[in-house]
């Protein structure tokens, strides 16, 4: 499996630590997942100062969710920090989605952002999504109609876990799927419940996985990505 499917994700708000993590990486992975630990203290410039590190592309993962206009403003103002991804909330509906993606496109072909919808988060599951949010679709089945819904309002992909990968490929063609939640084989799964392994994300169709701790933490890479099952050489 190639390291280019690796997106490695920057848990952290500590801009020194997220720096050193990515310049030991980025050797072997471009791209980084920054979210709101990192962008919250230090603002959307913290995005250079790691691409001048290594991270060559970076995941923007704030899951914008807020009017048309706010959230077309938003990605605005990340395509002109020269993001490769970014999360939206596709709830936000159609007239949101759309509003981000003709923004997005106006940055034309070379520059525009891939936008990727956010559905169903890993930390929730079915009791959760019934019970407390009042979806009375299965968690699989409202995925769907969400991810099929952000394709037909232009949106480039969609995030699911490793469980739903399937039936969403089937409704998004040819779309990104982006996959949080790859653990190593006996991992711990921390704050998520719909967790698996990489050589299960990408057999199952996943075009990209999030990969956090495993990485992070790791006192050598490349036993870790081959413990992950991906090739450290001429990926």
């Amino acid at each position: 499996m190639g390291i280019r499917k690796v997106i490695c994700a920057l848990d952290t708000g500590d801009l020194g630590e997220a720096l050193r993590i990515v310049r030991r990486l980025a050797p072997r992975i471009s791209r980084f997942k920054v979210g709101h630990a990192l962008t919250l203290p230090h603002g959307l410039d913290v995005l250079a100062q790691l691409q001048d590190a290594g991270a060559s592309k970076i995941f923007l993962d704030l899951k914008f969710h807020d009017i048309p206009n706010s959230v077309a403003l938003a990605v605005r103002e990340a395509a002109r920090h020269r993001v490769w991804m970014m999360t939206l909330h596709i709830a936000g509906g159609p007239a949101m989605m759309t509003a981000a993606v003709e923004e997005a496109r106006s940055f034309g072909e070379e520059q525009a952002p891939n936008l990727v919808g956010v559905s169903v988060l890993t930390s929730l599951d079915q009791h959760v999504l019934t019970d407390h949010l009042g979806v009375n679709r299965s968690l699989e089945d409202h995925m769907v109609y969400l991810s099929k819904l952000a394709i037909d309002c232009g949106m480039d992909g969609v995030v699911c876990s490793c469980h739903e990968i399937k039936p969403i490929r089937a409704v998004v063609g040819h779309g990104i799927i982006v996959t949080p939640g790859i653990r190593l084989a006996h991992g711990e799964t921390h704050d998520q419940q719909r967790v698996g392994t990489a050589k299960q994300a990408l057999g199952d169709g996943a075009d990209y996985l999030v990969i956090g701790r495993a990485l992070t933490d790791s006192p050598d890479i490349d036993l870790t990505l081959a413990a992950l099952g991906f090739e450290t050489v001429g990926s």
